[in-house]
């Protein structure tokens, strides 16, 4: 079980209050669909998808913050077959491109479908614990998995990510299994543009990175055209503009808690970026700028 403990503080008096698992496994699933973004920062797409003659139904099946595709399995308590579970749904799903595309722009609309990443689709699985064996198979079996533990705390649900493993990244963001796409000048990486920053804007980054990886539990996902920094979601996306030489930095926050300053930050509300919707964008160009959004960026780090 989870070694998270919960405490009512009353008068100055701590009473623990004692963690429970969901009575039935569909109780945990059927709540975490309905939330699924504000939970995992996954869209929901669909729930006990039948994968025809591969066998089975798939948990739940969404897409992630970043365009990737991501499966969702649920166990009520400790369960060894999770894992093999999502793995196999997996290999489904690599032959399946097209399905998935057709269910995504069905749920979410033609751009969200033309935005998916098939470069590392993702496996989420939660459950009441997982054993040491399982947070070390994780770091061996090269995909992106996720294990996610929960408890219930009266009418408190928590989740805590407690293994994240798998950052290999297999093929172009957008491509599908058997298309053909006219010959153009592929777009520049977040990687590329970093090779070519002038020094002092490296230097401005590396202290942003130190900054957000200081927290041990996030960790660091290049995408092709920025860098997210998430624990279960996403709290922060960083862009390169060498031109102008800034770092534009998105934050996982309600613009309406934060005192926004032209020029400097502002409500990303009703914009379209991947990565994390709404929020908080902060251009970040000296390190003046950093060490003034460094209270946010731990706002946002704390949200997540």
């Amino acid at each position: 079980m989870s070694n998270l403990k919960v405490f009512r503080v009353r008068g100055g008096q701590a009473t623990e209050v004692p963690g429970a698992a969901v009575g039935v496994e569909v109780e945990l699933q059927r709540l975490i669909e309905a939330n699924m973004e504000a939970m995992l920062g996954i869209r929901f797409l669909a729930t006990e998808y039948r994968t025809g003659h591969h066998g089975g139904r798939i948990d739940s099946l969404g897409l992630d913050e970043n365009g990737t595709p991501v499966i969702v399995e649920y166990k009520r308590n400790r369960d060894q077959n999770v894992i093999s579970q999502g793995l196999s749904y997996l290999w489904w799903l690599h032959d399946h491109h097209h399905e998935f595309e057709s269910l995504t722009r069905e749920k979410l609309g033609d751009q969200a479908a033309g935005e998916i990443d098939w470069s590392a689709p993702r496996i989420v699985c939660v459950a009441g614990a997982f054993t040491r064996h399982d947070t070390v198979a994780v770091e061996m079996i090269g995909h992106r998995i996720d294990l996610v533990t929960y408890r219930v705390f009266e009418d408190v649900l928590t989740l805590q990510l407690i293994a994240s493993a798998g950052d290999a990244r297999t093929s172009p963001r957008g491509g599908t299994s058997g298309s053909v796409r006219a010959a153009s000048v592929a777009p520049k990486s977040v990687q590329q543009y970093l090779d070519k920053s002038p020094e002092e804007l490296k230097a401005l980054y590396a202290d942003l990175d130190e900054l957000l990886l200081s927290h041990q539990d996030v960790r660091k996902e290049p995408q092709l055209h920025y860098i997210a920094y998430r624990r279960i979601n996403n709290v922060a996306t960083v862009r390169l503009q060498p031109r102008n030489r800034l770092l534009v930095v998105n934050l996982k926050l309600d613009p309406d808690t934060v005192e926004l300053h032209d020029g400097f930050s502002r409500d990303m509300r009703g914009v379209g970026v991947l990565g994390i919707r709404g929020g908080v964008e902060v251009r970040i160009g000296s390190q003046e700028d950093l060490a003034r959004a460094t209270e946010l960026i731990q706002r946002s780090i704390d949200a997540g």
